[in-house]
This record gives C-alpha cells, structure tokens and sequence, in this order.
C-alpha cells in the first residue's frame, strides 16, 4: 500500500498556479519539487492542509484567495516614471528593483511595464487582489531519512547528464 502525505514524509510534486477568473497560468514549475511534510512550508498552509493524506498519483485542486495571503492591490503602490529616471539595468519587464523609505524599511518592486517614455514599477505581490487556483500533481510519498529532515527536503543526487553528453565522460569545474 502507497504511504499517504503525513508528517515526516519526502513530498514531491509539480504544481501550477491558475488564475481563477481567466484560466491562464500565472506560474508553474518546470521540475518537481521536494520537501518533508510537517517540517518545511514550502506552499501556502492552506495548500499544505489540502496535501494531507494525499497519495501519489492524486492531482488536487486547492482555490487561494490571494487576498488573505497578501492583502489586497494597493494602488499607492504603483509607480510610474519616466524611462530616463530609472537606471538602464532596470529597462526590463519582471526586473526586480529593492526600493527604501526614508525610514530604511526596504520593499521590493517588479517592473511590470516599459513603453518608449515611461516605466511602470508594482511593490504589490503579482497575485495580490486575485484569486487563484493551486494545481498539484503528487509525485512521490515516502519516509524522508533522518538527513532529508534536517536539510527540511531531498539531498540533491548528481544530475544525470546522458542526454546531453552521452556516454562521455565529464568532469565537474572546480
């Protein structure tokens, strides 16, 4: 009988974030990702609570309202400038821009938006005001070793790179 998601269990599993009203995938992860249940919070609880029990093979869907996670849109935090006041480095939708008060607190922004004059930064979290749907595929349920409990997920093992090299022989870079 397969093991079921519970505390110490190795989880992994792939997963995609839909928004509710358009379908459209906002995010999704090109490789499963591994953590041990109960130990390491590497979802939202409400989405942790929902894998519970959960066998390999279940895929779940688990509707967020984002606004309980991150609060609602803020408008205020918004800012639009024009493009010759924002360093070049910057000039790149989904740059990431750390931003300080005159009080030394620190907020990170996203650019969101560039035009031939203007650019646009949002210190909201991109799913803020939304609502959306986790989509989970659950790979693999197993007890995790004393050292994946320690290191909170999986031991990373050497990438297998046959694919790529065949049956060359390759030596790491040092």
């Amino acid at each position: 009988m397969e093991d079921p998601v519970a505390d110490g269990k190795l989880v992994e599993l792939m997963y995609k974030v839909i928004d509710a009203k358009t379908k459209s995938v906002l995010t999704e992860v090109e490789f499963p990702i591994g953590y041990v249940h109960g130990v390491n919070e590497i979802l939202a609880p409400q989405v942790t609570a929902e894998i519970e029990g959960k066998l390999p093979g279940d895929v779940i869907e688990v509707p967020i309202d984002c606004n309980t996670i991150f609060g609602p849109r803020d408008d205020s935090l918004v800012i639009t400038d024009h493009l010759e006041n924002v360093p070049k480095e910057y000039h790149q939708v989904g740059t990431s821009i750390l931003m300080e008060s005159a009080s030394g607190a620190t907020k990170t922004f996203h650019v969101t938006r560039i035009d031939d004059t203007s650019i646009t930064i949002d210190g909201n979290n991109p799913l803020s005001g939304r609502e959306v749907i986790f989509r989970l595929d659950i790979l693999t349920v197993r007890d995790a070793t004393d050292e994946e409990i320690a290191n909170g997920g999986p031991i990373a093992a050497e990438p297998d790179l046959t694919d790529i090299v065949g049956d060359q022989k390759v030596k790491p870079i040092n």
